[in-house]
């Protein structure tokens, strides 16, 4: 296999790897082989506990009653009785084990299997026992249950141990049983872990059916073949994803609608000027020995015309430089009232020849990290509309202000307002209120796009209250900080 083989093969295994699919079947697999695992040594473990415990009940009991005989038939001295010996080799034939009978000397009176018969025993569980413990212990490495119970008697209205029964008993059985069980419970296992795998398979790919169908459908939006809504009401979860795409393909459509709406908007806005150029020309053209006076008012219109195509042209290209990125804000440290105050300087002219009073009011000294240019232009094109929508003899007031994390300042004034309708709009390019007054003092509708823009490209925010005939305030808030 050559490179390019190579490298697509580890692809399609990293896809596949990152598929929901085969991790649902993955977990599926995982939690069936844990649950067998579960199955065969837990219970397995826990058959096997329980059975050396009921053993070792079972054992205990028989050997009780087997030291109250040797109390007795007083067995301890004298080992003839008939009816204890057949009760001993019937204990240790019933159970495989062996049962030795060891007195008071430490000495074995009896062994089942006539090993160690009159020998002396001295260990640790044979002492503990003859002060009264009873002693169980598994060898695990022979599977024998050993156990040391005290053979105890009354003397003198006192309990007293005479001796010992020291018993091991087989549990080769148990073991056996265990293997049976062991290898019944693999087979179970093999075949739940069949089952299981099938299941693995099988339920993914339902599971997954909606989301394909999902995926489908977003594939004909993307390819333009349908426009309706994406349904999915098999899970709650597909369906909060198909609402989410839904809400952006609404989005989407108004943005696109925005989009046609700002081309035809520029169309008419460019066309316009241009239209009222080439009538002039035209006029101008078409008449023979046209006076001077009237020629001087033609080419001035036209001047007028140029002019405000100029205009259009310029507001167009600053407001695509602000839909740029934010990392080209020239940030710096900038003296708000100063700026504030420069503003008013270069505006103080018109507001004259408008008629209208400007005021700056300052609450405190402000200092931010702004783009003073871009900041400086959206204060501009604020108070430049306070003073160009309003009536005679009004007025426009700045207020500024600031907090430990923010600077405001309110542009107010006694202008002629905005109804609540057109509030929602006049953020928007090219929307104007009223557009045969935005034409006879030279509006293009992009100044307050331009603003926001600005504003928010400062992670500011801007708002506007409007009352018709009384007046409107923008209010606009920046952070002191420039936030990247």
């Amino acid at each position: 296999m050559n490179l390019f083989g190579r490298i697509k093969s580890e692809l399609n295994k990293i896809t596949m790897l990152r598929s929901l699919r085969f991790r649902l079947g993955l977990i599926l697999m995982l939690v069936g082989l844990f649950c067998c695992l579960i199955m065969r040594f837990g219970i397995m473990q826990s058959y096997f506990n329980r059975a050396l415990e009921v053993r070792t009940l079972d054992v205990q009991n028989q050997i009780k009653i087997l030291a109250d005989h040797l109390i007795t038939y007083d067995y301890l001295q004298d080992q003839r009785s008939e009816v204890v010996n057949a009760e001993l080799n019937m204990l240790s034939n019933l159970y495989d084990g062996r049962v030795l009978i060891i007195n008071n000397s430490f000495n074995v009176i009896k062994d089942t299997y006539n090993v160690s018969q009159g020998k002396t025993i001295i260990s640790e569980e044979v002492i503990r026992c003859f002060k009264g413990e009873s002693i169980t212990n598994y060898d695990d490495n022979n599977n024998y249950i050993e156990m040391t119970v005290p053979i105890t008697m009354t003397v003198d209205e006192e309990q007293r141990v005479v001796g010992v029964i020291l018993t091991s008993v087989s549990a080769d059985s148990i073991v056996n049983n265990q293997e049976i069980l062991d290898r019944q419970a693999v087979l179970i296992a093999i075949v739940i872990l069949i089952i299981v795998f099938g299941i693995a398979v099988a339920v993914p790919r339902e599971i997954m059916k909606p989301f394909d169908k999902v995926t489908s459908a977003i594939n004909e939006v993307k390819a333009g073949f349908t426009s309706d809504k994406i349904v999915a009401e098999d899970y709650t979860e597909l369906e909060h994803i198909a609402d989410a795409f839904n809400q952006l393909m609404a989005r989407m459509k108004v943005l696109d609608d925005s989009r046609q709406e700002f081309v035809s908007n520029v169309s008419h806005e460019l066309k316009t000027p241009l239209t009222s150029v080439k009538v002039l020309a035209d006029s101008l053209n078409t008449q023979e020995d046209v006076p001077v006076e009237l020629y001087k008012e033609f080419m001035s219109d036209i001047v007028n015309e140029i002019d405000r195509e100029n205009k259009i042209i310029n507001d167009l290209l600053s407001l695509v430089k602000l839909d740029k990125t934010a990392s080209e804000l020239n940030i710096e440290s900038v003296d708000i009232n100063k700026l504030m105050e420069s503003i008013f300087k270069r505006l103080m002219p018109l507001a004259k020849e408008q008629g209208i009073d400007l005021i700056f009011e300052s609450q405190r000294q402000v200092v931010a990290e702004v783009d003073e240019v871009k900041l400086s232009l959206a204060i501009t094109n604020l108070i430049e509309n306070g003073i160009k929508y309003n009536r005679e003899e009004g007025w426009v007031k700045v207020t500024l202000d600031a907090d430990h994390q923010f600077f405001t300042f309110e542009v107010a004034d006694s202008g002629l307002g905005i109804d609540e309708e057109s509030q929602k709009h006049i953020f928007e390019r090219f929307y104007r209120v009223d557009k045969s007054h935005s034409r006879e003092i030279g509006g293009t509708g992009l100044g307050l796009a331009i603003t926001r823009s600005t504003i928010l490209m400062h992670r500011g925010s801007i708002k506007v209250s409007s009352v018709p005939e009384e007046g409107t305030v923008f209010t606009v808030k920046v952070p002191l900080s420039y936030i990247q």
